[in-house]
């Protein structure tokens, strides 16, 4: 099994021999370093508020892989996971051309500039703002799917780790992004970035899920893990949610 989703502290996760560890003693086959990165500026991105400069440091980290590849029998990707928007398709095109990374992950994290998880913000608006929201998000997600700039595309209903969004997802949302996937070379991962916080869901949730199977969709398999212990746990849960939903995994890259 690969966990193609694992983050290092060339953005928020956790130092990359320590992630190599964790995959070994998870039993994976291979995994994934997906970093953040931006390459706008935006009001509130992570490039800014965060620091994830993977735009500027990818390279040092890909002779850091190179050099891990020797101590390990896993096989290892050097990856990204990239901020999309839509007005900005042009310079992230370019970016991921000039880097060449072996595969690339889309995400959408923001409404309106607005972090998705920022859940006092979405709290305080009314209802009929909220689901412009969401339905905002799933634009974005259409869009990235599209764009076929990715060959996955991360936690696709990502609006649900908000309390404040929660179930404003509807079955018209799943069936249009599910045709979006089924026509596009982009996959969807199964996300366990929350399924053993309070949260308590894979991303996407089963509903979701049932409705990307049903249109044929594959999937990649993700942990989304910053740290060690979060990357072994996730890998026993992955599991068995792959053998419970019988779930069509394909390898990226192929």
């Amino acid at each position: 099994m690969f966990d193609y989703h694992v983050h290092t502290t060339y953005s928020d996760g956790s130092f990359l021999p320590q992630m190599i560890d964790a995959a070994e003693r998870a039993g994976l086959d291979g995994v994934g370093f997906a970093d953040h990165c931006n390459v706008f500026d935006a009001d509130q991105s992570y490039r800014e508020t965060m620091g994830f400069n993977l735009d500027l440091t990818y390279e040092r980290r890909r002779r850091a892989i190179d050099r891990a590849r020797d101590g390990t029998d896993l096989r290892l990707f050097d990856a990204v996971e990239m901020d999309y928007h839509a007005d900005r398709e042009a310079t992230i095109e370019s970016f991921l051309e000039d880097a060449d990374f072996e595969y690339a992950i889309g995400s959408v994290h923001a409404i309106e500039g607005v972090n998705v998880h920022n859940e006092p913000y979405f709290a305080d608006l009314p209802e009929a703002d909220r689901e412009a929201a969401v339905e905002t998000y799933v634009e974005h997600l259409l869009s990235l799917i599209d764009s076929e700039l990715f060959e996955i595309a991360a936690h696709v209903d990502l609006v649900e780790r908000n309390e404040a969004l929660r179930g404003l997802l509807t079955e018209d949302h799943y069936r249009r992004i599910a045709e979006a996937f089924a026509d596009s070379r982009t996959v969807p991962e199964i996300n366990a970035g929350r399924v053993l916080d309070a949260y308590g869901e894979f991303h996407p949730s089963e509903p979701f899920a049932k409705t990307l199977l049903d249109a044929g969709v594959s999937f990649t398999i993700g942990s989304d893990a910053h740290a060690p212990d979060s990357l072994i746990d996730c890998s026993d849960e992955l599991r068995e949610v792959r053998e419970e939903w019988n779930l069509p995994i394909v390898e990226c890259p192929p």
